[in-house]
């Protein structure tokens, strides 16, 4: 079994070392532009053109992220960059939930206790004690409801949040009112006061986070995006921040990364900042879900977490 490894910024030997532990038949290499030697399986990021395009005869090409829209832009810039009839494979979980949980749970929490209005209120030298929200008043509702999403609407919910999700299809989770397809997508935002994004980047869910969705949650709403920079309109929300409607936002993930240092973003008082860090790759637990995966394609099963391309996730 052979295994080609491209990704551009991770240190290929724990990759090399960690997958022939788990699987000692196979011979792992990292890719270069002149190695043409069969292979078997790919796992990628961000691959060049020809390091996939020829392989026709490959059983699975792995991403080493739970997204895949770099991968399917890059196809769509240069149609046949995934060989036909390959399957696509991207990581379901590995570790990234809780990661998710954790950035959520901790951002929704700071904008319940109002943490962030103290903060500003101790950069002013103001002692000034505010009225807690009521959790009947602070409906949180998650645009996403796949792996990430799911798990972090019951990390919510066990913390007796009131919790909705809205996906592209239906979804059904205790506890949670779930909405779903374009024409509930009003109904769903309609008393929001916080809207966490965990969308799957696609054409489909491009710039979702608009002005027409601000409109509808309630008024001095707050926005966490953890799902992808294409997913906002920077100057809806820059509006919508000076209006008012929406009160703060946090913001994981941006259309540019980094982000430029002359960007608003990076000066406005109601907007936090950090550099794509809501879910890294854990390796261990990556490798321990691409090795599964691997080894059920060889006994001729289904893989976990192929990736519809006409979906985009």
């Amino acid at each position: 079994m052979n295994i080609i490894f491209y990704h551009p910024t991770f240190d290929a030997k724990p990759w090399i070392d960690g997958i022939t532990k788990r699987i000692p038949q196979a011979r792992m290499r990292v890719w270069n532009t002149a190695d043409n030697q069969p292979a078997d399986y790919a796992l990628v990021w961000r691959p060049p053109h020809a390091m996939l395009a020829p392989r026709t005869m490959l059983k699975g090409i792995f991403a080493l992220g739970a997204g895949v829209d770099a991968i399917l832009t890059q196809e769509q810039r240069q149609p046949g960059t995934l060989p036909a009839g390959v399957p696509l494979i991207r990581l379901e979980d590995t570790g990234m939930s809780l990661q998710m949980q954790e950035y959520a749970l901790a951002s929704v929490l700071r904008y319940f206790r109002r943490m962030d209005e103290y903060q500003l209120f101790q950069q002013q030298k103001q002692w000034r004690p505010l009225a807690p929200h009521s959790r009947s008043e602070f409906t949180v509702g998650i645009l996403g409801a796949g792996v990430l999403g799911s798990s972090v609407a019951k990390a919510l919910v066990d913390m007796q949040f009131i919790v909705r999700t809205w996906s592209r299809s239906e979804k059904s989770q205790d506890g949670v009112q779930s909405f779903y397809g374009d024409d509930q997508l009003a109904a769903f935002a309609s008393g929001c006061k916080v809207l966490i994004n965990l969308l799957p980047n696609t054409p489909y869910t491009a710039g979702i986070l608009n002005h027409q969705l601000f409109t509808n949650l309630q008024h001095n709403a707050y926005l966490i995006n953890l799902g992808r920079g294409g997913h906002l309109v920077e100057g809806d929300l820059l509006r919508a921040l000076d209006s008012g409607q929406i009160a703060a936002a946090t913001l994981d993930v941006f259309a540019e990364e980094p982000l430029p240092g002359m960007h608003p973003f990076w000066s406005h008082p109601r907007v936090s900042i950090t550099p794509h860090i809501g879910a890294d790759t854990l390796p261990e637990e990556a490798m321990d879900s691409i090795a599964a995966n691997i080894l059920a394609i060889e006994a001729g099963r289904e893989p976990a977490g192929r990736v519809c391309l006409d979906r985009g996730y």
